[in-house]
Parts: structure tokens; C-alpha cells; sequence
């Protein structure tokens, strides 16, 4: 009897412990989207982490070119971004468009000056582009749940090119001729007749961002070579493929909410 008393104690420990050590599992991973960020204003932006480890992606993406995607590429507009807000701040200290957030900025391209322009379409561009791109892929996980946004977004991409097979091949098509380095995006377009936004296809050359057309951007691939070559090499069609696979839609309907609801809610945490 003293025995199974004890026996009875240990497990009811155990279970407590294992449901504390999920907890603290569970709020040290919480999931915060790489683009989480863009519509605050900082002295100084941060390379957002990504929200799988470098072979989270695996083999379809490999991590030798998450790394330096990431930790090279990702990294370098960051800092060139950040230097160039620096120098725009500086030289035009009341300019009220210089203080305001990246994701305000892009979308006012046409206000940033000239000596100024540049650097932060390509820069400014680049670090919002990746964020995004990060944000729609996930490991591949078949045992995931589709959301109910996640299924009404389909639902919807479905209805507007008549089959969600149809959507793939016009995206991937968009993807496999664009000329150059760039992107293919499928971005919300404002909308009077549709409070939503239309959806609709468009590209991209080099780090040009659709903020700065005035689209919401839900989905994303990066055709510049350096997303694939040391994996597909010059088999940009090949990557193309393995991207689909990644595509993680419930993040791709979160991120289709965070538009609706949270871009435009802009913060400041920083005095500039």
C-alpha cells in the first residue's frame, strides 16, 4: 500500500514537471513572424530571426543556403539599410518621412530624396523583402492543420484563377521567366468593391517592394540566384518545385491578417 502511495505521488509529480516543462517550452518558442517589426519605427532595425532552424527547411531548401541567405545576404541589407536611414536622418534631420518607420517609408518611396532614394529602395527593400520571404515557408510537417483562414484563403486564390492548380502554374510561370533576379509576389490590391483587397500576381525586379505600389504582400518566392544555386544550381525551375512544398499556409493567411489588421498600427519605440 505504502508502495503504490508512493508510486502514485512520483507519477503525479512527473506529470506536473512534464506540464511545466511544455509550458516553459511553449512561451520560450513562441512564434514571432519575421516581419513583425516593419511598421515600427527604430533608431536601428534588427536581422529578424528565422522561425526554423537552418535545416528546418530540409532537403527541399538546404541549409547551407538558408545560412547564407540569412546570415549573409539578409544581414547585409540590414546593416547597409540601417546605415543609410543614418545618413538620410542626419543630413535631413526635420524631414518627418525620415522618422518614420521602413514599412512607411517604402510605401512613400516616390517622397524620399533623391541623394537618399536608392539606398533605401534597395537596402530598405531587400530587408523587408526577406522578412517576408522567411515568413511564408515552414518545415514540412503533414500531421499541420489547415486554419480556417488558412482554408478560406485558398478557397479564395481558388475562385479567382480558377483552381488553385491554375494559381500555381501562372505564379510559378511569373517565377520561372522572370528575367534577372527579383520576386514573384501574390498581393492584396485595395479595393473598393472588395474590403479585403484583390488579389493579384506581380513581380519584382532586384529589391523593388510592392509596399511601394501600394499592394499588401501575402506570399512571396526570391528568384535571386543566391536563394538556390548551391542547391539547384541554374535550375531555377527545380527550385521552384521545392518551394511549393515548404509553403507554410497558415502562416501565409496570418501574415494575410497582420495586413488587415496591424501594418498600419504604427509604433514608435525609439526617440529619433
Amino acid at each position: 500500500m505504502v508502495d503504490e502511495l508512493k508510486m502514485h505521488v512520483f507519477f503525479k509529480f512527473l506529470s506536473i514537471f512534464l506540464f511545466l516543462s511544455h509550458c516553459s517550452t511553449t512561451i520560450e518558442g513562441t512564434y514571432t513572424a519575421p516581419y513583425v517589426g516593419i511598421n515600427k519605427v527604430s533608431i536601428e532595425y534588427t536581422l529578424p530571426a528565422l522561425p526554423y532552424p537552418y535545416d528546418g527547411l530540409e532537403p527541399y531548401l538546404d541549409a547551407a543556403t538558408l545560412k547564407v541567405h540569412h546570415n549573409g545576404h539578409h544581414a547585409a541589407y540590414t546593416n547597409k539599410m540601417n546605415a543609410a536611414l543614418k545618413k538620410w536622418r542626419s543630413d535631413d534631420a526635420d524631414n518627418d518621412l525620415a522618422k518614420a518607420s521602413i514599412y512607411t517609408i517604402l510605401g512613400n518611396l516616390g517622397d524620399v530624396p533623391l541623394e537618399h532614394r536608392m539606398a533605401i529602395q534597395n537596402n530598405g527593400g531587400g530587408y523587408v523583402n526577406h522578412a517576408i520571404y522567411w515568413a511564408v515557408m515552414g518545415p514540412v510537417n503533414n500531421d499541420t492543420k489547415l486554419t480556417n483562414e488558412a482554408v478560406a484563403l485558398v478557397r479564395e486564390i481558388a475562385e479567382v484563377y480558377g483552381g488553385f492548380e491554375s494559381f500555381k502554374d501562372v505564379f510559378s510561370n511569373a517565377a520561372k521567366t522572370l528575367f534577372g533576379s527579383g520576386y514573384v509576389w501574390l498581393s492584396r490590391l485595395p479595393s473598393e468593391t472588395n474590403p479585403r483587397g484583390e488579389l493579384m500576381i506581380s513581380s519584382s525586379p532586384n529589391q523593388d517592394s510592392p509596399i511601394a505600389q501600394g499592394l499588401k504582400p501575402i506570399l512571396v518566392i526570391d528568384v535571386w540566384e543566391h536563394a538556390y544555386y548551391l542547391k539547384h544550381q541554374n535550375l531555377r525551375p527545380n527550385y521552384i518545385t521545392d518551394w511549393w512544398t515548404v509553403i507554410d499556409w497558415n502562416r501565409v493567411a496570418e501574415l494575410d491578417d497582420w495586413w488587415r489588421n496591424e501594418a498600419d498600427l504604427i509604433e514608435s519605440h525609439d526617440e529619433l
